[in-house]
């Protein structure tokens, strides 16, 4: 009897929280390079070498000269103020070198293999592929803190990806055979809170953590660390968890034998599906943009400022609340007034968010925290909501395929955007750069989530009489037409593409 109860109601918040922690513990690995970049440079001797601030004493508004004025070493070493020299030439952690490691070497394999795992969730053991990608992306992030070149470290970011590539369309499908439609919007930005998760806890970890040297070790137990707490959630996911029964609903069950299997490049070629996808890939630049620079960014223009638990605090605390409300009121809107109102959270939430985005970047300390705090509440919204709505769109079949391949088009468009900030910081300013690709890409994608939105069915009422008139062959009727029809539009064939920056990926 008490067997019965856990089962019926611990189960799936535990099962929950076990693919949630993984997912953050995967993403922690993902977005701890931005932190530890600067740390990790002037050990292997990557990226940029620069004039940087280096005094405990003094505060930037005393300085008679900026740091950064100094174009060589010899000059850089000569500034001083009462005897006390305060800038130091070494690496600073950015450049080419760093933005390829932070996104394209990652992205590359991200995407690719999302697609690969998320056709091998539709049809193999889920929990048993889980488990492996828990321990492949634990195993390359506990080695990362071993490295010694470079080279190495590409390689490992790349076998992160590798690992976490599954973590998405795996979970996701085991979650939507867990819980029920009605807790999906929930449920799904609980889970891919998990990015965000990662992306906060990066901030005091990725500083703090190298700050105390323990062992000697600065950095590198950042990486130990992460990655054997990994192992132990791989354990826990492969001997706690078990394989769900994937649900069909009544409707797929009786139109199973009346109905042709749809193509996998009929669902994909949507038109609803490709703008969202777009609009998805720009709002994931955004959110990669400030995830792979904002540590660096505010360390080069505020070096007197401590903000790691600040920017923790705004990460974890206003963004979980963001993530869940945005769940929560998704999954009561779709109930009265359909999927559309899903897609309407996005584009509300994203331009309410942007003017918060630029004031994180265009004002001082105080007043970049208290405007990022509030572009995180509304911005965060939008990742749970966004797979929410895939997979209602998508037959119950060719869910995990669909997210798959979302993310890898997402990932590779909003992934490997990023890297043009590195040019743009070189020819206009790195604040600059910052408005283009992370406030800027909020902008755009609120708009093109809002023409989305038309595209989308109407009421749960006009789609409960479609449901009446011709029941779909899958578990929803979001797939459907105004008429309960199927679009009579044959779509080509296409070949698949590539990837992070970030993604993780805010």
């Amino acid at each position: 009897m008490l067997r019965s109860v856990i089962q019926k109601f611990l189960y799936k918040p535990y099962a929950l929280a076990i693919v949630s922690v993984g997912y953050v513990l995967a993403e922690l690995g993902h977005f701890l390079i931005g932190v530890t970049s600067k740390a990790i440079a002037e050990d292997l001797h990557y990226g940029d070498i620069a004039c940087q601030f280096n005094s405990t004493t003094l505060t930037v508004d005393e300085l008679p000269v900026q740091c950064e004025t100094a174009k060589n070493s010899s000059d850089c070493r000569s500034l001083e103020l009462n005897g006390s020299y305060y800038c130091e030439w070494n690496y600073n952690g950015l450049g080419l070198d760093y933005q390829i490691l932070a996104g394209p070497s990652f992205i590359a394999v991200y995407t690719i293999l999302g697609i690969v795992l998320g056709i091998a969730a539709d049809r193999y053991h889920r929990i048993r592929l889980l488990t492996v990608c828990t321990v492949i992306f634990s195993v390359a992030i506990g080695l990362s803190g071993a490295v010694w070149h470079y080279w190495q470290l590409v390689i490992l970011r790349m076998v992160l990806a590798a690992g976490e590539a599954g973590c998405n369309p795996l979970a996701t499908g085991l979650l939507s055979d867990w819980f029920p439609e009605e807790q999906r919007g929930l449920v799904m930005s609980i889970f891919n809170w998990g990015i965000y998760g990662g992306y906060g806890i990066a901030f005091p970890i990725g500083r703090y953590v190298t700050e105390l040297n323990a062992w000697d070790l600065g950095w590198r137990v950042c990486y130990y660390g992460a990655g054997v707490i990994g192992l132990i959630i791989a354990v826990l996911t492969g001997l706690t968890l078990s394989e769900p029964e994937r649900k069909a609903s009544n409707h797929e069950e009786s139109a199973a034998n009346d109905e042709e299997p749809v193509s996998i490049w009929k669902v994909l070629l949507q038109p609803r599906i490709i703008l969202l996808c777009l609009a998805a890939s720009i709002r994931h630049c955004g959110g990669l943009c400030f995830a792979y620079n904002c540590d660096l960014y505010y360390r080069e223009y505020f070096p007197d400022y401590d903000l790691g638990w600040w920017l923790f605090a705004v990460t974890i605390v206003i963004g979980s609340i963001g993530v869940v409300i945005g769940g929560f009121v998704s999954d009561k809107f779709v109930a009265k007034m359909g999927i559309r109102s899903r897609v309407a959270c996005l584009a509300i939430s994203q331009i309410i968010a942007t003017p918060g985005a630029f004031g994180s970047v265009y004002f001082n300390p105080l007043w970049a925290m208290i405007t990022l705090a509030f572009s995180y509440f509304f911005a965060e919204m939008w990742f749970g909501i966004v797979f929410a709505v895939v997979v209602e769109l998508v037959p119950l079949k060719l869910r995990s395929t669909t997210v798959g391949v979302f993310l890898f088009v997402m990932n590779n468009i909003g992934g490997n955007l990023p890297i043009l900030v590195e040019p743009t910081r070189m020819a206009i300013g790195y604040r600059e750069s910052l408005y283009i690709y992370y406030a800027g890409a909020y902008g755009i994608s609120s708009i093109m989530f809002f023409f989305t939105m038309f595209l989308m069915d109407g009421s749960a009422e006009v789609e409960r009489t479609a449901d009446k008139e011709a029941p779909p062959a899958y578990d929803n009727s979001m797939f459907t037409n105004d008429d309960g029809q199927l679009p009579a539009v044959e779509m080509p064939t296409f070949p698949a593409r590539p990837p992070i920056y970030e993604h993780s990926r805010l």
